[in-house]
């Protein structure tokens, strides 16, 4: 991801040159590597935080499908948590695969197919943080007797 901001492959001639940190300043969320199940609220709360319109990019096998990582704590799709707009395929994928999926993403807002597939589908409606309930604090140990 990082290589895809440097000069070779300028990003700046897209518009697209800042990253920004705070999900209040950004309309794009590019999810890269694997999502535990500890991480799937976060993730969703900085979703929730972002100013409409709000896309997403599954970057990679990790976050598309959980990809080598097939047990309970790592979410089998980052799907499953926000509304992925665009997948880019890769183990890892390259800057020219991001590229594309950028541009795809483009194209997809352009013409309308992203926003009347969410008004259709309600993609991302009725999610509730309480589907991944925080873990609950250890038990006590009990204390020896005198």
């Amino acid at each position: 991801m990082m290589a895809t901001g440097a000069a070779h492959y300028d990003l700046a001639r897209y518009g697209m040159e800042v990253f920004r940190a705070s999900p209040r300043q950004a309309d794009l969320m590019i999810v890269a590597g694997r999502v535990s199940q500890k991480m799937a609220p976060v993730l969703r709360q900085i979703y929730d935080q972002m100013m409409e319109p709000k896309w997403v990019i599954s970057m990679g096998v990790c976050a598309s499908s959980g990809g080598m990582f097939n047990n309970y704590a790592i979410v089998q799709g980052v799907d499953q948590v926000v509304p992925v707009d665009v997948y880019a395929p890769g183990c890892p994928p390259g800057p020219e695969t991001l590229m594309h999926a950028i541009l795809t993403l483009h194209d997809k807002i352009l013409t309308g197919e992203l926003t009347s597939r969410r008004e259709q589908t309600g993609a991302g409606a009725g999610f509730d943080l309480a589907d991944f309930p925080a873990p609950e604090p250890p038990a006590p140990e009990p204390e020896e007797a005198p």
